[in-house]
């Protein structure tokens, strides 16, 4: 257990937490758990997890600003829990820094499944990442710009790759409208999140398959969107 990956579980709710570490611990994972925002900050910054699990809900200090606060130290995943008409909190905290979120109530399967995702890519961040990002058919070569689907090259517009670049270099996150907007377009159009419908819209006939049922670039309903890489 000593090279067990640990993780931080910060959640106020006592049954929560029972069954996320005893998911978690049948699974070979070490777990450490608190119920307030000020004790799970001081427990990460002792036991340096590799994993923290954050409710958005606690009692003492709003779930963003514990998200915030962790992100000035730590490049750790976070995999935020929220219930499921917090929209605008999980929005907030994926601004801040986190990678994922859950919806309450979890399956069990979900959970460990996004567990290893974010832990995966964790480890592959801290050695040498690939400059390739490949969905099914689809390749994408981030160092020099290459997009192919099989052996046939995709043609894209400048806008359409530093698009697609940016979700395919995060394809372990959730990125948000505002987020991907800032980044593709600049701070002035951060709230036009017109011009990243039709530019996802776009994409998706020249990368999907069947671009009215995505399997590569996914929405996520009123956050943003997510890109599905060969893991």
């Amino acid at each position: 257990m000593s090279n067990a990956p640990h993780i931080l579980v910060i959640d106020d709710e006592p049954q929560i937490q029972r069954a996320i570490r005893t998911i978690l611990t049948e699974k070979g994972f070490k777990v450490t758990t608190a119920s307030r925002g000020e004790e799970g900050l001081t427990l990460a910054a002792v036991n340096e997890p590799d994993l923290v699990i954050l409710d958005l809900g606690l009692p003492d200090m709003d779930g963003v600003e514990v998200c915030t606060r962790l992100r000035e130290w730590t490049q750790c995943p976070i995999i935020i829990l929220s219930v499921r008409d917090s929209e605008h909190d999980k929005v907030a905290a994926l601004d801040k820094g986190a990678d994922d979120y859950l919806t309450k109530p979890f399956g069990i399967e979900e959970l460990l499944a996004r567990v290893r995702v974010a832990l995966r890519h964790s480890m592959n961040a801290q050695g040498t990442q690939s400059k390739v990002v490949k969905a099914g058919l689809l390749t994408i070569d981030l160092a020099w710009h290459i997009v192919k689907r099989g052996d046939e090259e995709i043609k894209l517009t400048g806008t359409e790759y530093k698009l697609l670049s940016y979700i395919a270099s995060n394809h372990r996150r959730v990125l948000t409208h505002q987020s991907i907007l800032i980044h593709v377009w600049g701070p002035a159009d951060a709230d036009h999140t017109e011009y990243l419908r039709v530019y996802m819209r776009q994409l998706r006939k020249k990368l999907e398959a069947d671009p009215e049922r995505p399997q590569i670039i996914l929405t996520e309903p009123g956050i943003g969107y997510r890109f599905i890489a060969d893991e």
